[in-house]
């Protein structure tokens, strides 16, 4: 054959990119996600919000939540049945008082008991066990009854008051 043949080589393939080292790109990258992540942690008290609205109530606590929740079913308990407001009314004062309390406080309660505990429990002093009976009775009465949504508008206020009270008296760090 061709003098020098045999010490020629075949083609070979390009080699893959090896994923390590990262190039510089990425490095500078990280770095800035890093710098980025140490300044909202070391910041995070100055970037809270607050809105003016309600005053003290920090964006993202449960008092926040609870407010805006007590807001909206006050503004729904024109239009819609007192039964079906009775329900939500409750459902939120017990998520209220867990959240305030703990659940061993009291998420047994039921009745007249339960009454007897928000009267007990109400920073401002509120009269649960004789103006709170619609909680119990409304949810079993007849249809609709303009006496009984009014009731309800007053214990709506009277949870707002509580969640407004007690953020005053104890924020959310």
């Amino acid at each position: 054959m061709f003098p020098g043949v045999e010490q020629l080589r075949d083609i070979h393939g390009i080699q893959g990119v090896p994923w390590w080292p990262p190039g510089p790109g990425w490095w500078l990258l990280t770095a800035a996600v890093l710098a980025l992540a140490v300044l909202i942690w070391r910041f995070r008290a100055k970037l809270r919000v607050t809105l003016p609205p309600v005053p003290f109530l920090t964006v993202g606590s449960w008092r926040w939540d609870a407010a805006r929740r007590l807001r909206d079913l006050r503004r729904r308990a024109d239009t819609q049945d007192s039964k079906q407001t009775a329900g939500e009314l409750s459902e939120l004062l017990r998520r209220i008082a867990m959240a305030r309390l703990g659940r061993d406080a009291c998420a047994g309660l039921t009745g007249q008991d339960w009454l007897a505990w928000l009267q007990g429990n109400d920073p401002k002093g509120f009269d649960w066990s004789r103006q709170g009976r619609a909680l119990l009775e409304v949810p079993y009465a007849p249809p609709a009854d303009s006496k009984r949504s009014q009731e309800l508008l007053m214990l709506i206020d009277a949870a707002y008051g509580w969640v407004e009270l007690e953020e005053r008296r104890k924020p959310d760090v």
